[in-house]
């Protein structure tokens, strides 16, 4: 898949350095709405998890986001997106980072550990996370109306 550098409008929100911001930066580039705004409300949203025993929680977006929690899918469904599973437990992979195995759109990708965006083919993210062809999709969610 072609491949083009973006920060999701990091750089300009004023946000510097390196961080694990890849949900936020993956919704914005495919929403179109300010990384700002994003990360504001997905850190709200991370607020309002509990801690568990074991793994202390995030209070912001930075670090990652939970993306199986209902307040996520929630968020996502109120901006417009749908949720598509290409996968399924003990199913192995069917549909991979590559031309022609997504649909066109604009799409938030589920990959292992990352997550990225592809708009009608082509990846936007802060590097190219594909794995030349090879990296499996776990799952999209795309923005109605951009099919």
């Amino acid at each position: 898949m072609k491949y083009v550098y973006s920060d999701g409008g990091r750089s300009a929100a004023g946000y510097k350095g390196a961080t694990g911001d890849c949900v936020v930066r993956a919704v914005s580039i495919a929403s179109g709405k300010h990384y700002e705004d994003v990360y504001k409300c997905l850190s709200e949203g991370m607020k309002s998890q509990r801690s568990s025993k074991h793994k202390k929680r995030s209070a912001s977006a930075r670090n990652g986001v939970s993306v199986t929690r209902k307040w996520f899918k929630d968020l996502m469904r109120e901006w417009g997106f749908v949720w598509v599973p290409t996968m399924t437990i003990g199913s192995g992979c069917k549909t991979h980072l590559r031309d022609g195995e997504l649909p066109l759109g604009k799409l938030v990708v589920s990959l292992s550990k990352h997550y990225c965006a592809v708009i009608d083919g082509v990846i936007y993210d802060t590097h190219d996370p594909s794995r030349d062809g090879t990296r499996c999709v776990y799952g999209y969610w795309i923005l109605e109306g951009t099919k």
